[in-house]
């Protein structure tokens, strides 16, 4: 990048409308940090979650998913319970350039209470709302703060565009517009 990072970040969201909505300011009083960071963005959970539940007896299988396993959550607080699991999607939505490539990470807010954030990488080209995979540790309930930020992405530009993109592939998580299940 010739830019710095940070600056990169916010140009790329204006130009590109790489990430929307978006937010040039990090740190507000009271409100997990979402925003430009120094090489990322830290981006919010939005207040639709799925949580795993046991109440079915289902069987978590990536090639036959059962929708049974999981319940449906609308909300400022999402309580995930003990040693449990829930999915979320992203307040923004992103539209990846073909010469760059994410890796999303946790926040240490959450991380420091026991509660890990995954995301796969976004692919170059990829886009659409991010499906969050938010798991407590913890032997307690744990309370996820809708519109306040969860997880960092970090950007990497590669000096030249890549040969296939996601979209190219018509990977079948392309314009996601809502949490999308494991599906083959």
């Amino acid at each position: 990048m010739g830019l710095k990072p940070d600056h990169w970040i916010i140009r790329m969201a204006r130009e590109k409308q790489m990430i929307k909505p978006f937010s040039e300011e990090q740190v507000r009083d009271g409100v997990i940090s979402y925003g430009v960071s120094s090489y990322g963005y830290d981006l919010r959970v939005a207040d639709e979650f799925k949580i795993f539940t046991n109440v079915f007896s289902a069987v978590v299988d990536p090639k036959k998913f059962d929708h049974a396993s999981m319940v449906d959550f609308q909300g400022d607080v999402c309580v995930i319970p003990p040693n449990s699991f829930a999915l979320a999607r992203s307040v923004e939505y992103f539209r990846i350039p073909r010469d760059v490539l994410t890796i999303c990470v946790g926040k240490s807010t959450y991380a420091r209470c026991g509660i890990i954030v995954n995301v796969t990488p976004f692919e170059p080209e990829w886009e659409g709302y991010v499906t969050l995979e938010i798991s407590n540790t913890t032997p307690l309930p744990a309370r996820i703060y809708a519109n306040e930020g969860i997880a960092q992405v970090l950007f990497f530009q590669a000096d030249e565009e890549c040969n296939i993109s996601y979209a190219d592939k018509k990977g079948k998580y392309q314009k996601q517009q809502m949490i999308e299940l494991p599906r083959l």
